[in-house]
């Protein structure tokens, strides 16, 4: 018997899926309608990529697992840096 892949569904119950999609949603916008065009804009969606590093951030420290992100320099002690 071969076992039944993940659903899409089923990474839609992290905390942070609201904010991922919004932020999906912003780029996606973004990139057919002024990136393509080409407008550059690189203050498009900064407000919604923020509040979805913040979620992760946080989420992660609470399952211990941030100081993954620390060793790679992408967040820090004090919080998500940006890249």
């Amino acid at each position: 018997m071969r076992e039944k892949k993940a659903s899409k569904s089923s990474s839609s119950t992290s905390p942070c899926a609201p904010l991922r999609d919004a932020y999906h949603n912003c780029f996606n916008r973004w990139y057919a309608e002024k990136f393509m065009k080409g407008h550059w804009d690189k203050q498009e969606c900064v407000s919604e990529w923020r509040e979805y590093r913040a979620c992760l951030s946080e989420h992660l420290e609470d399952k211990h697992l941030i100081r993954f992100l620390q060793a790679e320099g992408i967040v820090q002690d004090s919080g998500v840096t940006s890249r």
